[in-house]
């Protein structure tokens, strides 16, 4: 734990990337087999649920500090953090817990789960009484289920390699898919040795993801080296089939099987030894359906054959990775298009339903391709998948050969209406803002925005926001209205759960309008109206 807790505060202190992999480096070069095999489990983004609520450490941190409880939801408003605030408010101790992180967690935290309140109360206090402010923190990100550190897999895996010699691919794919942080499985990911044979039938393989462009079209060079794709919003996914079994994985790694029975039952018409790259649509009468149907469909446990006929989804298919058992990676993107073509062509007809090889829009020049990417919004896609047809399919986000070209957003002037402290690093900055629109005379709150202003910007915001509250409802403070922004969002569409009747999907900051009044902001009507233009343009 002592040694685990050195490289979580080094990782948080610092966000130069040659330094977390070094730090990283020097953890597991150092770490018990079984103690890195847990480590690498929080790193790379798992966690186990909760173990204990956090009403319940919040109430014997009150009790063993011995402060109120006005002033502990005091320092957490202001911290930002329960975890942080709990191990800031806890009596200062020097003394370090030696305990080995792997006897930690198995032998004293994943117990609790099952322990009754009284046991979990013992062991938590006992657990804080022998950590110093560090472990304490880290100890009870764990226990709360809210573990995070400024570090993404990405940098996990290039520390791992240059630790192993293996190629970042290699070290990526072994962490692919479902496993269990143990000594054994942490061997197998550092293993000096490729053995194609370890890699369990239902794994899938690291996903390659595009960059926005961010220059003219014209430096990809020759158009005709290139496929241009609609880009679509779903769920990217791999669907496999080996030895007669089916797995679908989301990209975040999520085995999501069950949630789509049709695509689980679709696959079973393909070969063995296949998988396929695509995007989980939501598919009605021929036609892609708003995100936030599939979002009906992510959300349930029990799927009824009611939601299932509502929301029946499709995959839009633009890859495959593996044929005939053979990893069909290293091939041109061209080569893998022809086998898969040929693959979705041979489907039986209720597996070619579900299984639609995506479209490759022609153009004759990069201008004509621009032409072609203003039917975006008529289609509800958006915009396009730039793909260059000589490259391999790579791991993680690569610059080079596979670009997203979106179309520009929707915009909206908004007015500052309310405002929420972060969390992390800006815990102690107000950061988490919502914003309304005009409606019959009034504001009426339209939609929230956690990114897109400068670090300067946000430092001016938030001293607005201390210097002009009105009220204050816990954490949330609400602003006196005066400052404008530009908000932007990539879709738009009803919804009865919102004030506004409408909901936006990605809202982001895109400027501060400092040379806008709030009775410049946008109306609600004015929205409603954009909307109907858009359903009217879809019909």
């Amino acid at each position: 734990m002592k040694l685990f807790t050195e490289l979580y505060t080094e990782l948080e202190q610092t966000n130069k990337t040659n330094e977390k992999v070094e730090a990283l480096k020097f953890y597991f070069k150092r770490a018990a087999p079984n103690d890195a095999a847990w480590a690498l489990y929080f790193l790379s983004g798992r966690k186990p649920r909760q173990i204990v609520p956090s009403k319940k450490l919040r109430d014997w941190a009150i009790e063993l500090s011995g402060i109120p409880e006005w002033l502990y939801e005091e320092s957490r408003d202001t911290v930002g953090d329960g975890s942080e605030t709990i191990a800031l408010l806890l009596p200062n101790n020097a003394t370090v817990d030696e305990t080995p992180l792997h006897i930690l967690v198995e032998k004293r935290l994943l117990p609790l789960r099952a322990s009754d309140e009284s046991n979990q109360y013992e062991e938590v206090i006992s657990t804080w009484q022998k950590m110093n402010y560090a472990q304490r923190l880290v100890y009870n990100k764990m226990i709360s289920g809210s573990f995070r550190v400024g570090v993404s897999q990405l940098l996990v895996t290039r520390a791992l390699s240059q630790l192993c010699g293996q190629p970042t691919d290699i070290i990526a794919m072994r962490l692919m898919g479902a496993w269990e942080p143990t000594a054994e499985f942490y061997q197998t990911v550092i293993n000096s040795e490729v053995n194609e044979a370890e890699r369990p039938i239902a794994r899938p393989f690291p996903f390659y993801l595009a960059h926005q462009i961010d220059f003219p079209l014209e430096k990809l060079g020759n158009i005709n080296e290139w496929q241009a794709e609609w880009k679509w919003d779903g769920i990217r996914a791999q669907v496999i089939k080996r030895e007669n079994q089916v797995f679908v994985w989301s990209r975040g790694e999520d085995l999501i099987t069950e949630r789509f029975p049709e695509i689980a039952r679709a696959a079973e018409f393909l070969p063995n030894g296949t998988v396929l790259d695509g995007e989980i649509l939501p598919w009605l009468d021929n036609a892609v359906q708003p995100f936030t149907e599939l979002q009906k469909r992510i959300g349930r446990k029990n799927l009824s054959a009611k939601l299932l006929a509502e929301v029946p989804v499709i995959v839009q298919t633009y890859d495959l990775l593996e044929f005939q058992d053979k990893d069909l990676r290293g091939e041109t993107f061209s080569q893998r298009r022809k086998t898969l073509e040929k693959v979705v062509k041979t489907l039986d007809e209720p597996a070619k339903n579900v299984f639609r090889l995506t479209e490759s829009v022609k153009a004759d020049s990069w201008e004509d391709l621009q032409e072609k990417r203003e039917q975006s919004r008529l289609l509800k896609v958006e915009g396009f998948m730039l793909k260059k047809l000589a490259s391999p399919y790579r791991v993680g986000r690569v610059r080079g050969d596979w670009w997203k070209w979106k179309i520009d957003p929707l915009t909206v002037d908004a007015v500052l209406l309310y405002a929420q402290k972060g969390t992390g690093k800006r815990s102690g900055l107000f950061t988490d803002y919502t914003f309304a629109v005009w409606s019959g005379g009034e504001l009426v709150p339209f939609a929230k925005a956690y990114s897109g202003l400068t670090d300067a910007e946000i430092r001016k915001v938030d001293r607005f926001v201390r210097e002009n509250t009105k009220e204050t409802f816990g954490p949330v403070r609400s602003i006196v209205p005066q400052l404008v922004f530009e908000l932007a969002f990539e879709a738009i569409q009803k919804s009865n759960r919102h004030k506004s009747g409408v909901a936006v999907r990605f809202p982001r900051i895109l400027r501060w309008r400092d040379d806008k009044k709030i009775e410049e902001a946008d109306s609600l009507e004015t929205i409603h109206a954009l909307l109907e233009s858009l359903e009217g343009n879809g019909k």
